[in-house]
């Protein structure tokens, strides 16, 4: 035992200590974010410019393959972002074990399911279906 080992004695039997996993949470929840920022901007420009446009102009511009990119880059980051997010309020918030694993579940389930709908709607719109 070092002098600089603060943990109990039960805790350093047990192997308990931190999982290592919190610093890629917290890097991925910070790049999705700086992200959301960026593809945001553009979508409120690209909204504001075609505001008065129509279905023809909102469906012309999601049919030009940059803005299709950048669109899905944009619901993929959203979705993404949000459930990590839900994810740290639940895993704070929920303290019966069963809640917060269904929780946890469904609100990946929802996120993939959210996620794969808003790029299909994106794709076939570009793709011309």
């Amino acid at each position: 035992m070092s002098a600089k080992d603060l943990r109990h004695p039960i805790k350093r039997a047990r192997g308990l200590g931190s999982a290592q996993s919190g610093v890629g949470h917290w890097w991925t929840q910070r790049v999705t974010a700086v992200a959301l920022v960026a593809l945001g901007l553009w979508f409120v420009v690209n909204v504001l410019r075609i505001v008065h446009g129509g279905f023809e102009a909102a469906h012309a511009l999601v049919s030009r393959p940059f803005n299709a990119v950048l669109l899905i880059a944009f619901v993929a980051a959203m979705f993404w972002h949000a459930a990590l997010g839900l994810q740290v309020v639940i895993e704070d918030y929920v303290h019966t074990r069963w809640k917060e694993v269904s929780l946890l579940v469904l609100v990946k389930f929802l996120a993939v399911l959210g996620a794969l709908a808003s790029v299909l709607a994106v794709l076939r719109i570009a793709l011309g279906a």
